[in-house]
């Protein structure tokens, strides 16, 4: 399989998924147009396991290094296949979360709050169970992320136009999401050996923790996004059958290619994390919180009603989460 030997190229793979993480969402902007987030986020899983499925045939079964993927599924052990499903489980929840979010309050605030969170607890959590880096500008990175993520609801409740508890249901699910999403990677990177050149027993290649994390949420699909459909949290109630009724090849693709455009972040970044650590990657991987505010802000125009002086809040926020980054990406070479 494929390893990455360099921190320089490692930091690269993380940024991508950045990008990868904050754009993905855009397909669901897209789609939602003409259909619900739930017929969306059907497809989005879909995507999300054939990446899993290509990668790990691909660069998970060349090279020298490990195991094939094949191989390495074969000798795992049930405890870490376990784990990395259970992660896949974790974050469904967290994702269905967060499209829902998105679908009421936008892309500018359910990022930067939900994943904005999952970023500050994901670190934490990732880096006591596998320290790599100075703490102090780990920390004073997520402490710069963390007052970013307080900017942004207050740059939404300043907007207004709509009814309180519209506002209000946007921020709780964004929350809610965030503090799911927290958990999610640890029990990914629990499933996977921490040594990739030299694989141990039992333990998966992170090509094979990927495959079984996306199984997880494929799986978990059919129970949290059927119960989002009976009983969402906003609007009426979705029917299964819309699925093959209303929708066509294009809206079918848009939902595939955005979770394959998410997958391809999460693969780059747990292959990173063999260099650059589990919550370094975690936390670069999760500055897609900027990206796709930027998106939200400067595209999407989510904040175009805002009054006055919110754009100074927005403009601050950005700040701090480069800042933010900034000092995550330097703190191993403290």
């Amino acid at each position: 399989m494929i390893v990455i030997q360099s921190y320089s190229v490692a930091v690269m793979m993380c940024i991508v998924t950045m990008l990868c993480w904050g754009s993905w969402a855009n397909t669901q902007k897209l789609a939602t147009k003409q259909w619900k987030f739930q017929l969306f986020y059907w497809d989005y899983s879909i995507g999300v396991l054939l990446l899993s499925l290509v990668a790990a045939f691909t660069l998970g079964s060349v090279g020298e290094s490990g195991r094939g993927f094949v191989a390495d599924i074969s000798q795992a052990g049930t405890k870490y296949l376990m784990l990395a499903i259970i992660g896949g489980v974790i974050f469904n929840l967290a994702n269905i979360l967060l499209v829902a979010a998105i679908d009421i309050a936008g892309m500018a605030v359910a990022f930067p709050i939900g994943i904005g969170m999952a970023l500050v607890i994901g670190v934490v959590v990732n880096y006591i169970a596998a320290p790599l880096g100075s703490a102090l500008m780990i920390f004073s990175g997520v402490g710069c992320i963390a007052v970013a993520i307080i900017l942004d609801a207050i740059a939404y409740k300043r907007m207004g136009g709509g009814k309180t508890s519209h506002i209000t249901k946007g921020v709780v699910l964004s929350v809610l999401c965030g503090v799911t999403m927290g958990a999610f990677y640890r029990f990914v990177a629990a499933s996977m050996s921490t040594d990739f050149v030299e694989l141990e027993a039992g333990k998966l290649s992170p090509y094979s923790a990927v495959v079984f994390f996306s199984l997880g949420l494929f799986l978990s699909n059919f129970i949290f996004n059927t119960i989002v459909m009976i009983k969402p949290f906003s609007g009426e109630a979705v029917k299964p059958m819309d699925y093959f009724k209303k929708g066509n090849t294009r809206l079918h693709l848009i939902g595939i290619l955005g979770g394959a455009i998410w997958c391809l972040g999460m693969a780059l970044s747990i292959i990173a994390s063999g260099q650059a650590g589990f919550a370094i990657s975690y936390g670069l991987g999760q500055g897609a919180t900027m990206v796709a505010a930027f998106w939200g802000v400067f595209i999407w125009k989510e904040f175009k009603s805002a009054p006055a002086g919110t754009n100074k809040l927005l403009a601050f926020m950005f700040a701090l989460y480069l800042i933010g980054l900034t000092l995550i990406i330097a703190a191993k070479f403290v």
